[in-house]
């Protein structure tokens, strides 16, 4: 007899199909954010697992970049949702301005008139047993509360860094709906899901976050782009004079100043040490180079530094394995949290020059995968010192590198098997596998 809930009554056993709402505003065409990494691939591999992932994303119009290059890694069996959502900052602007009530909790909050009537609509029509929504953007916290609310549903906030730190969000009024929002997410989610140890450390302190409603899903890379970016590294040449060091995404000028960096780059610069010669620096999509320009021009360094633009995923990643370093920066204020883009140069198996601070969780996990030199982001001093050692070590091959064995720990499939557990849980009490519905 068919019943309620995607299942069938075979005795005292119950055979489900497992469907998830994925909540997600970073998702294929958008692109530069890692978030697009997290939620794709988590809707890729989850189908191996059992769960068929119903997709609820923004019209493409909503996105501030977007890109093709991602779209045919959409798995198939994924049932994609783009509601209706406007960027108030480019939709809703006169002059230039817009009215901040439109813009909170953020520049997304349009999101909300399409996305809860879309997920509520996927609800009734393919009756998913959890809702799992991801933060950064605060809008798709809301929505995924909300369908939470009206649905009865269990609902995972993958709320992966802080919404509230510090003196972040800048703006009181923003921060206090980010406040709001923030802690109906901890009272009401029935697991809250981080990045990395510090956060969940945090939370726990701050709420008294209890450890079974709380999991630490890393960021991770993809197996599968790293094989097709080491076809594209075939063709690329390095020159054995001239060192290339990348740096591959956002530098937020605050919780990832380069400053420092570039005077210590000066300084070697007037000693001699290196030159253009000999060595080159790529930040490749930096997202901004209006700041970052200026601060090369000042330092002296527009021979060595380079701005470049964005480029397609698997280009990136074989730019990453094709380079004879890799920087990553963090700040102290983010001590509690690792770029995304660490566990992908870990993967690359290329040398890493991490500035940042040596208690934090980046530096942690650096140390613990044995792959780079570690320098304090705010000493020019110490950058200078380190960064010549880690040239030399560069030019003699001698540079510390991940070990693959460790960085495997950290695939994107290894996570989303995680996920999985962590899903499983909100199934009937006696629930059996079944195949995936493709309908």
């Amino acid at each position: 007899m068919a019943r309620a809930g995607g299942g069938l009554d075979l005795g005292v056993a119950r055979i489900v199909v497992k469907r998830v709402l994925m909540v997600a505003f970073h998702y294929p065409p958008a692109f530069g954010s890692s978030g697009v990494q997290r939620a794709l691939k988590f809707s890729q591999y989850l189908p191996e697992h059992g769960w068929s992932p119903l997709v609820l994303t923004v019209h493409p119009r909503a996105h501030e970049r977007s890109s093709t290059s991602q779209l045919a890694d959409v798995p198939a069996e994924a049932i994609v949702k783009r509601a209706f959502a406007l960027d108030a900052a480019r939709h809703l602007a006169l002059g230039g301005r817009y009215p901040r009530s439109l813009a909170l909790p953020d520049r997304w909050a349009s999101w909300l008139l399409g996305g809860v009537p879309a997920g509520l609509a996927l609800i009734r029509r393919y009756r998913p047993q959890v809702i799992w929504s991801t933060y950064p953007i605060a809008t798709a916290m809301l929505i995924g509360l909300l369908l939470h609310r009206l649905s009865g549903l269990p609902w995972i906030a993958d709320l992966r860094d802080p919404m509230v730190d510090d003196e972040f969000p800048s703006d009181a009024r923003v921060r206090r709906a980010h406040g709001w929002i923030e802690e109906r997410t901890l009272r009401e989610a029935a697991c809250v899901v981080f990045t990395a140890p510090g956060t969940q450390r945090l939370y726990r302190d701050r709420y008294g976050l209890e450890d079974a409603r709380s999991l630490c899903i890393a960021n991770g890379y993809d197996e599968e782009n790293f094989a097709q970016a080491s076809r594209l590294t075939s063709a690329t040449q390095r020159s054995s004079q001239q060192l290339h060091l990348v740096h591959s995404g956002i530098l937020y000028p605050h919780d990832r100043d380069p400053g420092m960096f570039f005077a210590a780059l000066a300084a070697l610069a007037r000693r001699g040490v290196v030159s253009a010669d000999d060595l080159r620096v790529t930040l490749r999509a930096s997202a901004h180079e209006d700041t970052l320009g200026p601060m090369i021009e000042r330092a002296g360094i527009q021979d060595l530094v380079r701005l470049e633009p964005g480029v397609a995923y698997t280009d990136a990643l074989a730019e990453m394995m094709s380079a004879d370093g890799l920087l990553v920066f963090q700040a102290s204020s983010c001590n509690h949290q690792i770029p995304a883009k660490l566990y992908e140069y870990l993967r690359s198996g290329r040398p890493i020059f991490a500035l940042t601070d040596p208690a934090g969780d980046t530096a942690t996990t650096l140390r613990e995968c044995t792959g780079g030199e570690i320098a304090r982001i705010d000493d020019a001093a110490d950058i200078e010192r380190r960064l010549e050692a880690f040239l030399s070590q560069l030019r003699a091959r001698t540079a510390a590198t991940a070990a693959p064995e460790i960085a495997a720990r950290y695939s994107r499939r290894a996570q989303t098997a995680v996920l999985a557990g962590l899903l499983d849980r909100f199934l009937p009490a006696g629930a059996l596998r079944a195949e995936v519905d493709r309908g």
